[in-house]
């Protein structure tokens, strides 16, 4: 699961990501290596962009619309290694603090864990022979020391980072979905068996407001759809009504997806969704609707890297 889940990170941040394109990543490698690599020329956000050039921070430009305090002064990285170890890990000291006041929750996530792995030896060693106190003071002296073997801290950095950028798409990404009330069908009376979704923020200690209005969304338009996509199947009847509440189990078949496409493209309807299984139960049919949708959507020139 932890696997899937750093590739759909990784694949997301890849294409919309950055303000010029696409931009490949790797989590956690080009985002420590990268980090490292920062120079700044100016405290102006013209001089910004140009010193910066691609790293984590141009992308979170990008998409906050802010400069982290910390980056908007003239710097460059210390000669001397532990010093250049100290000012990485204000960098990521900075960045945490930045993130989690625009509501990202990441109280696991120590700035040490964003490091490089040489760096992290060499930040432990200064934590071991009381270096460290004369840059942090009293910021750490009553901190535990706790130290990572090598393969334990590629696997909490590389969760770390993962942890960072799933916060960063939550606190700048999702609240960007409309805050408008989506007009659905269960307000016109076309499903009153069906239970509602509310947006309201206390109505889930799951999804967020926003999650919730894209739930809305995809429950709006299946039913609005699904009688029309799949009125000449060649694989089955109408699919029949669902609730959707989830972005998991209720996606598997390609089905909804389908339906929310039709929406914006329906002359995808008689040219692939017309062959979709509407009621799939072996796993050979689920594949078989996901590769028609993946197809639906490369035929639009939605080609965002999806793989069946």
């Amino acid at each position: 699961f932890f696997q899937k889940t750093q590739t759909a990170v990784k694949n997301w941040f890849t294409l919309f990501g950055w303000s010029n394109g696409q931009n490949p990543i790797s989590v956690p490698y080009s985002l420590r290596r990268d980090v490292c690599k920062i120079q700044m020329t100016s405290s102006e956000v013209k001089g910004f962009k140009q010193g910066l050039g691609k790293t984590l921070y141009d992308m979170l430009f990008h998409l906050s619309g802010d400069l982290l305090p910390s980056i908007t002064k003239s710097q460059s990285s210390h000669l001397d290694p532990f010093e250049r170890i100290w000012q990485l890990y204000s960098e990521h000291s900075t960045l945490l603090a930045f993130i989690k006041s625009k509501g990202a929750y990441l109280p696991h996530v120590m700035p040490e864990f964003l490091l490089e792995p040489d760096d992290y030896k060499k930040w432990i060693q200064m934590q071991t022979v009381g270096l460290v106190r004369v840059f942090l003071c009293s910021l750490v002296l009553d901190k535990d020391l706790f130290v990572l073997e090598d393969s334990s801290f590629e696997t909490m950095s590389k969760r770390a980072w993962t942890d960072v950028l799933l916060q960063i798409y939550k606190v700048f990404v999702l609240p960007r979905v409309s805050s408008c009330k989506v007009t659905d069908l269960f307000s016109l009376g076309k499903a009153q068996t069906m239970p509602r979704i509310k947006s309201d923020p206390l109505s889930s200690n799951i999804y967020s407001p926003h999650e919730r209005t894209i739930l809305i969304w995809l429950n709006e338009h299946y039913e609005k759809n699904r009688k029309t996509v799949w009125r000449d199947c060649q694989k089955g009847e109408v699919p029949p009504m669902r609730w959707i509440v989830n972005f998991d189990r209720d996606l598997l078949d390609g089905l909804v997806l389908a339906a929310q496409l039709a929406s914006y493209c329906p002359y995808l309807i008689a040219t692939h969704f017309v062959r979709m299984y509407t009621n799939p139960r072996e796993p050979e049919q689920f594949l078989h609707n996901c590769l028609i949708l993946v197809n639906a959507m490369n035929a639009v020139n939605l080609a965002i890297g999806i793989k069946v």
